[in-house]
């Protein structure tokens, strides 16, 4: 089994920054494509960022230019660096990790950004 803890949610002005981090912990032994996505009031989950295990990113257009998505394999946490937000970027962001093949979700943390 594998957990993720999710941190570095909040509130924040037009404009500004945030970081949030994803620690994987439990039966883990090889990580391949570590994620975040979100998902806003009344609509689907979408893709925000994704890298794999070779350091491979790619980003929604939408977020293109503005979030960068990282990871510190020693650490199995995977980071998201989201500049110039905006309000539309208000939503739960969830992080993803495929271990061995099987997918597993954190649980979430609210992003808002007000105008």
């Amino acid at each position: 089994q594998v957990q993720l803890v999710e941190t570095g949610g909040g509130l924040v002005q037009a404009g500004g920054s945030l970081r949030l981090s994803c620690a994987a912990s439990g039966r883990i032994s090889n990580i391949n494509n570590m994620a975040w996505y979100r998902q806003a009031p009344e609509k689907k989950r979408e893709l925000v960022a994704i890298i794999t295990s070779g350091g491979s990113t790619n980003y929604a257009d939408s977020v293109k230019g503005r979030f960068t998505i990282s990871r510190d394999n020693a650490k199995n946490t995977v980071y998201l660096q989201m500049d110039s937000l905006k309000p539309e970027d208000t939503a739960v962001y969830y992080c993803n990790v495929v271990v061995r093949f099987l997918s597993y979700w954190g649980q979430g943390t609210q992003v808002t950004v007000s105008s």
